[in-house]
């Protein structure tokens, strides 16, 4: 936790985290702040980088991207120009939507959302099976999603 924040940035940051589509009079109102202390808090909290950005959260589903995979990657050389190339490839592609460095075990796990299997393999193909540094590929598809938040506790 950062010691930085009072009691305002946290509520500023929870109320946003919530409904970052609020006005600034509206995101005040909540806060129990002035609509000038609002906005130059919020500023501040974007400069700093705190507040990365700020987006709509989609329904996959209600636009054709039905399938989640969880894949884990484990490369052949784990030198760091090697996982730097890779990232940059994972990078480009739009059905990645996180990639993280992990370990022990596989040297990266990827979330992906695709439209079905097909879509899946297209891309499976793209990313690992024309890649001569990846070594192994595993991937779990996801049923049924029971949670998804983007919610950090501040």
């Amino acid at each position: 936790m950062n010691e930085n924040f009072d009691e305002i940035d946290r509520r500023i940051l929870n109320a946003l985290q919530q409904d970052a589509a609020q006005t600034n009079a509206e995101l005040a109102q909540t806060v129990h702040v002035s609509p000038p202390t609002c906005l130059r808090r919020v500023k501040q909290l974007t400069e700093s980088g705190v507040i990365e950005r700020q987006v709509a959260i989609v329904s996959p589903e209600k636009v054709g991207a039905r399938l989640t995979a969880i894949v884990e990657i484990t490369l052949d050389v784990q030198a760091s120009d090697r996982m730097d190339e890779f990232e940059a490839r994972v990078a480009g592609e739009e059905a990645v939507l996180q990639c993280y460095r992990v370990s022990p075990g596989p040297d990266f796990v990827l979330i992906v959302q695709v439209a079905d299997m097909p879509a899946y393999h297209a891309l499976a193909h793209r990313l690992f099976a024309t890649q001569t540094n990846v070594r192994n590929v595993k991937a779990y598809f996801s049923t049924f999603r029971s949670k998804f938040e983007t919610r950090i506790s501040v």
